[in-house]
């Protein structure tokens, strides 16, 4: 996210991300087959923000759309409210003070923080459209 957006370093880091994602991914659906009785829910937001993070990252590769740069931004970066979210609700139990408020909070906050983030790294970004220009007479 820090890196310009050409490429480069940001697009060594993003293949960097995706490869990451996948081993995240595929990790956290093991755990949950396993677990499936108490870990059920990482098999949900790991198939979720995998499929955000694949989305983010294949928008970029094809380049069809025309909204191709708006759903490389909210892929990537709702991958990342994903993994977060799945980070602090498997983890907080074990985090002193934060184990005190309720872990629902944890499943929301994530998103509620992201979401607006997302919203203004897309309007950075957004390709301006070429004002018309009124040509006076005379």
């Amino acid at each position: 996210m820090a890196f310009k957006k050409r490429k480069g370093k940001h697009t060594n880091v993003g293949q960097l991300y995706h490869a990451s994602y996948v081993a995240v991914f595929l990790t956290a659906v093991l755990m949950a087959i396993i677990h499936w009785q108490e870990s059920q829910y990482l098999f949900y937001i790991a198939l979720f923000s995998y499929g955000l993070a694949l989305l983010g990252f294949l928008s970029v590769k094809k380049k069809k759309s025309k909204k191709w740069l708006t759903l490389h931004i909210g892929g990537m970066l709702g991958s990342y409210i994903g993994i977060v979210t799945a980070t602090l609700v498997v983890n907080v139990s074990k985090i002193p003070v934060l184990n005190e408020l309720p872990t629902i909070y944890y499943w929301f906050l994530p998103t509620i923080i992201g979401t607006p983030i997302i919203r203004v790294v897309g309007q950075k970004y957004r390709r301006k459209k070429p004002s018309k220009k009124v040509v006076k007479a005379g």
